[in-house]
C-alpha cells in the first residue's frame, strides 16, 4: 500500500459571534459593496451619512411575493403601503410591477395620484379622513375603508348630498389569538359591530359595499393568527351574501408581514425566527379557498404588504466619528447617525456590518449616535470588531420606516440613493440643507432684529 505524503493540520481561528439556541452565528463578514457598489466610493459621492435603496432587491420581493401567493390563490392584488416609504422612485417600482396604492392620509393620496396611479385603485384606509377627503374619494371613486361609526354616518350624508353611491368597505377587527388584539381601528366581529355597520350601510341604501378589510397586527410572527382572521373574514362575506345576496369583489387582509429585522429581546435572530412568506400565504389562502365560495364569484385576495417587501432592499452608510471606554469598561463607538434617521432602532437590533476588512479580535461594544442625547443607542450590545475613527460601517434592513419616520433634529436628514438594475446609483431624495427646514418658518418683525 503506497504511503501518503504528511500535510501538516491547518488551524482557522473562527470568529463566531453571539451564542443563539442553535449554536455560533457569525455576523461580522464585512459588507464592502450594494449591488456591485463599493461602500466606500458610495460615501465618497454622496456623503456620509447616506440612505441606498435597491431596486434589484425591491423588484425580486414583490416578484417572488406575487408568485407566492398567485400559485395558491387565483386573484390576487399588491397594494403598496406608502407610509412603509413613500419616497416617490420607490412606490413607483412596486407600481411597474403592478401594485396599487393603499394610504391612510390625504397626504398621501395626493401623493400616490401624482404618482400616476389611478384614483380608483387607491385603497383610502385611516380613521382620520376629513369631510373633504371623503368628498374627495367619492368623485374619485376610490374605494373607501370605513374605520368607524362617525365616518359611516358622514359619508352616507355626503354621498346623499353629492347624489353618488361610493365604493366602501368595513374595517374589521376580531380576535386571532395573539395578544394584545388590534382593537383600536374598526368594527369588531366578535361582539357584532362588524355586522351592525354591514346593516347599516345596507339599510341606507346610500353606499356601494364591494369588500371587507382587516390588519390584524404588525411584525407579526404567527402565520395562524392570518388563517383565524381569513376564516372570520370569509365569514362574514357568506353571511353578506346569504342575507343580502350581495357577492362581495374583495377581501383585503392587509399587512404585517415581519421582514428579517430581530426583535429587541429575541432568543433568536430574525432571519431564523421570522416566517416565510409562503407560510403566510398557506395560511391565508386555504381558508378562502375552503370558505364555500362559488367559483365565479370567489372575491379577490387584497394585500398590502409593506415592511416585508422593502426593509431588506434598504441600507444605511456611516462613519465612526469617535471610540472611548465607558465607566463600567464598555467599548463606545459613536457614530455619525442616530436614531433621528434610524427610528426603528428603537425596537430592532439592526445588523450592522463593518465595511472594510478586519481582524479577528471582537469585544462586545455599545454603538451610540451622534445626538446629545442619552437615548441615542444604535445597538446596546453587539460583539463586535474595534473600528477606527473614519472606518465605515452598513446598517441592514432599514428600507421600511426610517425615511417615513425621520426627523430634522440636531442633524439635516442625509441623501438617499436607489441603485438600479444596471448598477448605477441615482439620488432620489437630496440632502437637507437649512433653507429646507426653516422654508415654512415666519418670523414676526419685531422678533427680526437684535443686539447682544
Amino acid at each position: 500500500m503506497e504511503k501518503k505524503q504528511y500535510e501538516r493540520p491547518i488551524i482557522n481561528p473562527l470568529n463566531t459571534g453571539l451564542m443563539n439556541k442553535f449554536g455560533t452565528r457569525t455576523e461580522y463578514e464585512p459588507k464592502t459593496h450594494i449591488d456591485g457598489n463599493a461602500v466606500k466610493d458610495l460615501l465618497a459621492e454622496f456623503g456620509s451619512p447616506l440612505f441606498v435603496m435597491s431596486e434589484r432587491k425591491i423588484r425580486d420581493n414583490i416578484k417572488s411575493a406575487k408568485r407566492i401567493f398567485e400559485t395558491r390563490y387565483p386573484k390576487v392584488q399588491f397594494a403598496w403601503s406608502y407610509k412603509t416609504n413613500y419616497l416617490n422612485a420607490v412606490c413607483n417600482v412596486f407600481h411597474q410591477e403592478g401594485s396599487w396604492g393603499e394610504v391612510v392620509s390625504r397626504f398621501e393620496y395626493e401623493k400616490a395620484i401624482k404618482n400616476g396611479v389611478p384614483p380608483n385603485k387607491i385603497l383610502f384606509n385611516g380613521p382620520d379622513k376629513t369631510d373633504d377627503d371623503l368628498k374627495l374619494s367619492i368623485k374619485n371613486d376610490s374605494p373607501i375603508h370605513i374605520d368607524h361609526l362617525d365616518e359611516l354616518y358622514r359619508l352616507i350624508e355626503l354621498a346623499g348630498n353629492m347624489h353618488a353611491k361610493p365604493r366602501v368597505a368595513i374595517r374589521v377587527n376580531m380576535d386571532t389569538g395573539v395578544y394584545p388584539m388590534w382593537d383600536r381601528f374598526g368594527f369588531n366581529y366578535e361582539n357584532g359591530q362588524a355586522w351592525d355597520a354591514v346593516n347599516k350601510i345596507m339599510a341606507s341604501g346610500k353606499l356601494n359595499l364591494i369588500g371587507l378589510h382587516c390588519h390584524i397586527g404588525t411584525y407579526m410572527l404567527t402565520p395562524s393568527a392570518y388563517g383565524v382572521a381569513a376564516t372570520k373574514m370569509a365569514d362574514l362575506a357568506q353571511s353578506i351574501k346569504r342575507r343580502y345576496k350581495l357577492a362581495l369583489t374583495y377581501i383585503d387582509m392587509g399587512g404585517g408581514f415581519a421582514s428579517k429585522n430581530t426583535l429587541k429581546g429575541a432568543m433568536q435572530l430574525g432571519v431564523d425566527a421570522v416566517p416565510e412568506l409562503s407560510q403566510y400565504a398557506e395560511a391565508i389562502t386555504t381558508p378562502l379557498l375552503n370558505a364555500g365560495f362559488d367559483p365565479e364569484e370567489l372575491p379577490y385576495l387584497y394585500l398590502e404588504t409593506g415592511r416585508a417587501l422593502v426593509d431588506d432592499a434598504g441600507f444605511l452608510l456611516g462613519s465612526v466619528i469617535s471610540n472611548k471606554r465607558l465607566t463600567d469598561g464598555r467599548r463606545a463607538t459613536i457614530l455619525d447617525f442616530g436614531v433621528n434617521i434610524l427610528f426603528t432602532s428603537f425596537w430592532y437590533d439592526h445588523k450592522v456590518s463593518p465595511a472594510q476588512s478586519f481582524g479577528q479580535h471582537t469585544e462586545n461594544c455599545i454603538l451610540y449616535g451622534p445626538l446629545c442625547m442619552n437615548i441615542d443607542v444604535i445597538r446596546e450590545n453587539i460583539s463586535f470588531p474595534p473600528l477606527n475613527a473614519g472606518d465605515q460601517v452598513v446598517v441592514h434592513n432599514v428600507g421600511a420606516y426610517n425615511i417615513t419616520q425621520s426627523m430634522q433634529f440636531i442633524a439635516l436628514r442625509p441623501p438617499v440613493v436607489m441603485i438600479d438594475m444596471k448598477g448605477k446609483a441615482h439620488v432620489i431624495k437630496s440632502k437637507e440643507s437649512l433653507a429646507d427646514v426653516e422654508r415654512n418658518e415666519i418670523v414676526p418683525e419685531y422678533l427680526s432684529s437684535f443686539k447682544i
